[in-house]
């Protein structure tokens, strides 16, 4: 059912995921530990040009939860920022600020433009730091981050506005219809259609000449930091030269993990 989201602009009401999506994220156990058996092969990923990569975590997670990624990505030979932050506790406007100076301080220290890949939360991040600063952003990858259409449909919405302040039906349309739209810079979202905590459908980024969404087959919210295919997908659009884009091989080792890509 369509819902006024305030300036005359309809928008579908969606619903979070089922409980017992939210209850299988308990898988993400499997995939971490199976990110660690195929280690090996996830090695032989493309590698890019070693340029600066700053990783964004998401709503109540810490660097901790990232750890894992910005390893593999260093032995890739990235140059590998955690987002030194603390723990994520939410407001995309409490939080605007200090992003943007975090930012900036890796674009300064390296020279170089800074691809952000952003999980769940952080991945909202990524995209409005990319709006407001684009000069220092190369690309932006997010991980089942909520941030077009309904975005309220997630079964973290009321911890977001709880620890944040910042209710979600206050978010100013100038800034929710951007979040959505085209980006300045290269843009992916990878997501999955079980994913347990946000509704895939705000995940899903319309299609473009460097814009793209890879679906994961059966990965949960939380194992999208770890899942093996989706480190893969990561390390594949990473590697593309700046300000080149080109669609996502889905042929490669992992290929049986991703679904078909539909506009």
């Amino acid at each position: 059912m369509p819902v006024d989201s305030g300036a005359g602009v309809k928008r579908e009401r969606l619903k979070p995921p089922s409980v017992a999506l939210l209850l299988a994220e308990a898988r993400s156990f499997f995939e971490f530990n199976a990110s660690l058996l195929l280690s090996p092969l996830l090695l032989q990923a493309p590698r890019g040009d070693g340029h600066p990569v700053l990783v964004l975590p998401g709503l109540l997670a810490s660097d901790l939860s990232t750890a894992p990624m910005r390893r593999y990505l260093k032995q890739l030979g990235y140059q590998v920022f955690a987002w030194e932050l603390g723990r994520n506790l939410g407001g995309i406007y409490r939080m605007r600020a200090k992003l943007r100076r975090r930012l900036t301080a890796v674009h300064e220290a390296t020279g170089r433009k800074v691809s952000l890949v952003g999980w769940s939360l952080g991945g909202v991040y990524a995209r409005d730091l990319a709006l407001h600063a684009p000069e220092m952003v190369r690309d932006i990858i997010t991980l089942g981050s909520p941030f077009t259409g309904d975005v309220s449909a997630t079964n973290a919405k009321r911890i977001y506005e709880k620890l944040s302040g910042e209710e979600l039906s206050e978010v100013h349309l100038e800034d929710l219809e951007p979040l959505g739209g085209e980006m300045p810079v290269p843009a992916t979202s990878i997501y999955s259609r079980t994913d347990g905590i946000v509704n895939w459908r705000t995940s899903h980024l319309m299609p473009s000449a460097r814009a793209e969404n890879i679906e994961v087959v059966l990965a949960s919210h939380i194992g999208l930091v770890v899942n093996p295919a989706v480190l893969w997908a990561i390390a594949d659009r990473l590697a593309q030269p700046e300000g080149e884009f080109a669609p996502f091989d889905r042929s490669g080792p992992f290929g049986f993990a991703y679904a078909v890509a539909t506009r």
